[in-house]
């Protein structure tokens, strides 16, 4: 890469980065910390569950718009490893303590029933007393997780290449910004104390492939940075975009816990 252009690149990935950790959900997801201490009931549980389980599945259906719309062979592929991953493809890689690969490939992997994530909630979601017809679907989602999944349809699917890639760095970003430990705090909280048949599989595995998800994000930003139809105006707007939608999704969780409990803000 010629030195201008390594400054360049520098000096946008700073602007990039300043904005996805100032934002409101990187910073004061008031869900995220409230679960963390581990008081949620049963039925918040079960809430997250269905609520997170729509936006798991309808997922896929972004992850495919993006296959579709990638503009490289090497973006191409780099969207069906996501994709056959969610699907039941497992990596291929070192297997970690638990017995799952949270690095590799799908190339030459084995594909299992099981092992598509979807099918991880359901395993999740069975101790708390929900079945396939309670989870996963539209129908399930509150307005707010339904935003969300939409602005992922429309942003990361997006058919304009430096929309998809702010899209997809924003979102990687957020997802290795922690929240996923403290969702994992309260799980296991919860599962100590009432509910120890609680498979935590699925939140543990993603939790470990965050930080390997936004440095693959990161390295597409460099590749795509010096190609002639990259927008930096498109990028930004859509991380900002697409982390609000984000922020919809958490704060619309945040609120459905306040109206239950009979809580104001």
């Amino acid at each position: 890469m010629a030195t201008i252009l390594r400054a360049d690149l520098d000096r946008f990935r700073t602007t990039v980065d300043e904005l996805v950790a100032g934002h409101p959900v990187c910073t004061s997801n008031r869900y995220a910390v409230w679960f963390a201490d581990g008081t949620a009931s049963r039925e918040e549980v079960r809430h997250l569950a269905v609520q997170f389980s729509v936006f798991s599945h309808l997922f896929v259906e972004a992850q495919l718009r993006k296959v579709i719309n990638a503009t490289t062979v090497e973006t191409y592929r780099a969207g069906k490893e996501i994709l056959l991953n969610e699907l039941g493809v497992s990596f291929n890689g070192q297997v970690d303590v638990d017995g799952v690969a949270v690095d590799g490939t799908v190339e030459g992997g084995r594909f299992k029933f099981g092992a598509a994530h979807f099918e991880w909630l359901l395993r999740f979601a069975a101790p708390l007393g929900l079945g396939f017809e309670d989870v996963g679907k539209r129908r399930h989602g509150t307005p707010a997780t339904l935003h969300f999944c939409d602005e992922l349809l429309r942003i990361y699917g997006a058919d304009d290449p430096s929309t998809a890639e702010g899209a997809s760095y924003a979102v990687e970003h957020w997802a290795a910004a922690g929240f996923w430990k403290q969702l994992i705090a309260g799980l296991r909280a919860f599962k100590a104390r009432e509910c120890a048949e609680l498979p935590l599989g699925f939140w543990l595995w993603h939790d470990r492939v965050e930080d390997q998800h936004a440095a693959h994000t990161a390295d597409e930003l460099e590749e795509a940075f010096g190609q002639p139809w990259f927008d930096e105006s498109a990028f930004l707007a859509a991380v900002t975009d697409m982390l609000d939608g984000v922020a919809v999704f958490w704060d619309g969780l945040w609120a459905d816990r306040n109206a239950a409990a009979g809580r104001a803000g």
